[in-house]
């Protein structure tokens, strides 16, 4: 999980399934996908997770569902992805199991603390910037943010979201962002693959500065 994170958005993929997102993500590099399908029942929703997570098995890569716990577990995902008023992570966790991967998303150190010691696999810090795929987001909250939560949780995986392309990646990543989730970058580009690479080339060519300090 820590390069390319590419969330689905059915709305923006210009009539792709969200499945054949998924694929052609991965195929660029993206390691994680993450399916969220907001309007949809969770018979809908269990049919693209079923696709994708054979995809993703057989690519060797990692599968995340939005919010819905049992949808996440009926396709045999890799993990789930909760928002501050979903499941409680301590009933997700009872639910899934040990092994299975729980993200949180959080929006300041106090939420990733909490999160962090109630035992999430990764913390998703957002939006950093503003962003029109998510009704709820709000205003960015910079980049600041991920240097405040890294600091309070410099032991768990931590993945910026919001408003991130390949005009702003490099500074996420620079900032203590171990991943980059991305929506429109990816999801509503004519060459979904090609877009995806680019963003992991980015990331990849980014962190080698880091270790030397510039």
């Amino acid at each position: 999980m820590l390069d390319l994170y590419v969330i689905t958005d059915s709305s923006l993929s210009g009539g792709k399934e969200d499945w054949e997102v998924a694929k052609l993500a991965y195929e660029g590099g993206a390691e994680t996908v993450q399916l969220r399908m907001k309007n949809a029942s969770d018979e809908e929703i269990l049919e693209q997770a079923m696709k994708i997570q054979k995809i993703a098995d057989d690519m060797n890569r990692i599968f995340i569902v939005n919010d819905n716990v049992d949808v996440a577990l009926a396709a045999g995902a890799d993990g789930v992805h909760l928002g501050q008023d979903d499941l409680p992570l301590s009933r997700a966790r009872e639910i899934l199991g040990d092994d299975f991967i729980i993200g949180i998303s959080v929006s300041d150190e106090k939420e990733a603390v909490e999160a962090y010691e109630n035992g999430a696999d990764y913390v998703a810090i957002g939006s950093i910037f503003s962003t029109s795929t998510k009704e709820d987001a709000g205003e960015g909250i910079g980049l600041d943010a991920i240097v405040r939560v890294r600091n309070a949780v410099p032991d768990i995986p931590l993945v910026a979201i919001g408003g991130i392309n390949l005009g702003n990646i490099k500074d996420v990543i620079r900032a203590g962002a171990d991943s980059a989730a991305v929506v429109s970058a990816v999801v509503s580009k004519k060459d979904i693959k090609k877009a995806a690479h680019e963003l992991r080339d980015a990331i990849l060519k980014t962190r080698p500065h880091i270790r030397e300090g510039s």
